[in-house]
C-alpha cells in the first residue's frame, strides 16, 4: 500500500525571549526541517544567550541558513552545528567571510569573560573548532534559485537584504508549493556603500518579518543626505571648539559606512582634516569590505575603504593608555558601549568634558551604556560600568543621528501590504515595537493572520 504525504509547515520560535536577541527559528516544511539563524544574546551570558536548541530534538535538521553576520544572529553557530554535523550550512559568500572573523573575536571576547568573570561556560567553542566548523559552510550568489533539504524538497533563493556585507533574506518554496519568506534583518533605502534590499514582490504566502523600528516614527523632513550634513556640522563644531569627537559604532556596517562618509566630508571640506583613530575588530572588518568591493553588491563599486582614508591605530590592549585627546575623531566600538570597550573607556573621558561630544549613530538597547547616556539628562550622572566604575557627569554633547542599517516602520509596513501575504509572524524587536507592527497590519491587511511567535512555541501555519 502507497504512503500518503502528508504535506503541513510548522513553525518554532527558538530565541528564547520575545525581543531583539539570540534569534534562531525552525521550521518545517513537508517534512524538511530548516534552521533560519543561530544567534547569540547581546545582553546575556552563558547559556542563557543561547538560542532553546533542546526544540530541535535529537534528528539533525536538514539545513541551517544564515541570513547575516552579525553576532545576535550567527554567534552560536558552532554550537549548532556540533549538535547536528549532518545539517547544510547556507549563507552567502559575504556572510561567511565576515563571519568567520566575528566569530573569532567572539571567542576572544568570551575567552576574557570567563577569566575576568568566572563565566565557566565560556568559551562556547575554540578556534580550531570554528575553523572546523566553517569548512564545511556552503556559498550561494544571490536571486539564484537552488534545491535543497532532504532530496532537494525545498527551493531556496537568497535575496539581498541591504543591511550590511552580505545579507540576505531567505524565501523558501516547499513541495506542496507554499513559499515561505525570512526578511532577516533588512534596509530597503540605500546606504553609503551597501544598496537597499532586493526582496520579492509578490508570490510569497507566509512572510517572516523583523521589527526593529516598528514603534519609531521618523521624522517628516528627513533624508540621509540632510541627516549626513549635521552629522558633520556637529563633528566640526565639536573640533572647532577645541573637543574630541567619540562615535561608538558596530565594528560590522556601521564602522565602513561612517568612515567612508568621514573621508568624503574631509574631500567637501565640510570638517577639517583631523586625525581618526580606528582600529580592532573595525579594521579587521574594513579588509574584508576591501577585499570583497568587487565581487558583491556595492554602491561605489571598486571603492576601497584602506586606500582611501587615513586613520590612525588604536594602541595595543595594555601597551599604551588610550586617552581622548581634543582635535581627534574616534570611529570605534562598541556601538552599544558594552563594558571593557574602546567606547566604554573613552566615554569616561569625554563625558564629563563640555568641549567633547558623544555622537550616536544607531540603535542602542535602553540597559546598554549608551542608551542609558541617552537616558541622561545633561549634567546628570550616569554609571557606564556596573561593578567597579563611578558615576560620571553628563556635560559633553550628546547627538544621535539616524543611519539605522534596519528598514523604518513605514517601510516594513508598506512591504508587507504590497505583498499581502496570508501569514504574517513578526519577529526581531521589543515588545512595543512588535505589537504596533501588529496592530496596524491587521488594520490594513484584515484577510491577513498575523501574529507574535512567543519563545518556545510551535505554530502550524499550512
Amino acid at each position: 500500500m502507497r504512503r500518503t504525504q502528508i504535506f503541513m509547515i510548522t513553525f518554532t520560535n527558538m530565541t528564547g525571549a520575545a525581543e531583539i536577541g539570540a534569534n534562531s527559528y525552525l521550521l518545517d516544511m513537508d517534512g524538511v526541517r530548516i534552521v533560519l539563524d543561530a544567534g547569540m544574546h547581546p545582553k546575556k551570558d552563558g547559556r542563557d544567550a543561547m538560542p532553546d536548541y533542546s526544540l530541535i530534538g535529537a534528528a539533525d535538521p536538514d539545513v541551517i541558513f544564515v541570513t547575516h553576520a552579525h553576532l545576535d544572529h550567527i554567534g552560536t553557530l558552532p554550537v549548532l552545528q556540533d549538535a547536528h554535523p549532518a545539517a547544510e550550512v547556507i549563507m552567502t559568500a559575504g556572510t561567511a567571510e565576515v563571519g568567520e572573523a566575528m566569530l573569532h573575536n567572539s571567542v576572544n571576547v568570551m575567552t576574557s569573560k570567563r577569566l575576568e568573570e568566572g563565566i565557566t561556560e565560556y568559551p562556547f567553542f575554540t578556534h580550531h573548532e570554528l575553523e572546523r566548523a566553517a569548512r564545511s559552510w556552503m556559498t550561494r550568489p544571490y536571486n539564484e534559485p537552488f534545491r535543497t533539504g532532504r532530496g532537494g524538497k525545498v527551493l531556496a533563493t537568497l535575496h539581498d537584504a541591504g543591511h550590511i556585507l552580505g545579507s540576505c533574506g531567505v524565501e523558501l518554496e516547499s513541495e506542496s508549493g507554499t513559499t515561505l519568506f525570512y526578511t532577516g534583518d533588512v534596509q530597503f533605502e540605500n546606504q553609503t556603500l551597501i544598496a537597499g534590499a532586493d526582496f520579492p514582490q509578490k508570490g510569497v504566502d507566509i512572510l517572516l518579518m523583523e521589527c526593529t523600528h516598528g514603534s519609531t516614527q521618523r521624522r517628516g523632513d528627513y533624508t540621509r543626505e540632510g541627516e549626513m550634513r549635521r552629522f558633520a556640522a556637529a563633528i566640526r563644531e565639536t573640533l572647532e571648539q577645541g573637543g574630541a569627537v567619540l562615535i561608538p559604532v558596530f565594528a560590522l556596517g556601521k564602522s565602513q559606512e561612517l568612515l567612508c562618509e568621514i573621508d568624503r566630508f574631509k574631500r567637501e571640506g565640510l570638517i577639517p582634516d583631523v586625525p581618526v583613530y580606528f582600529g580592532g575588530l573595525s579594521s579587521k572588518i574594513t579588509l574584508i569590505y576591501d577585499r570583497m568591493a568587487d565581487s558583491t553588491p556595492r554602491l561605489k563599486p571598486g571603492y576601497r575603504l584602506r586606500d582611501n582614508v587615513e586613520t590612525h591605530g588604536l594602541p595595543k590592549q595594555g601597551k599604551a593608555p588610550l586617552i581622548a585627546s581634543p582635535g581627534n575623531i574616534y570611529l570605534v566600538s562598541s556601538g552599544m558601549m558594552s563594558e571593557h570597550t574602546v567606547s566604554n573607556m573613552l566615554a569616561s573621558q569625554v563625558l564629563p568634558h563640555p568641549n567633547d561630544a558623544i555622537l550616536f549613530v544607531g540603535y542602542s538597547d535602553p540597559d546598554s551604556p549608551a542608551g542609558k547616556i541617552k537616558a541622561t539628562a545633561h549634567g546628570n550622572l550616569v554609571k557606564l560600568r556596573e561593578k567597579d566604575g563611578q558615576a560620571l557627569p553628563v556635560r559633553c554633547r550628546i547627538e544621535n543621528f539616524d543611519f539605522s542599517g534596519h528598514a523604518t516602520r513605514d517601510a516594513l509596513i508598506d512591504y508587507a501590504v504590497a505583498l499581502a501575504p496570508r501569514t504574517i509572524l513578526l519577529v526581531h524587536g521589543d515588545a512595543e515595537a512588535l505589537a504596533q507592527t501588529q496592530k496596524t497590519l491587521q488594520e490594513r491587511l484584515p484577510q491577513s493572520q498575523i501574529f507574535i511567535p512567543q519563545p518556545g512555541k510551535s505554530y502550524r501555519l499550512d
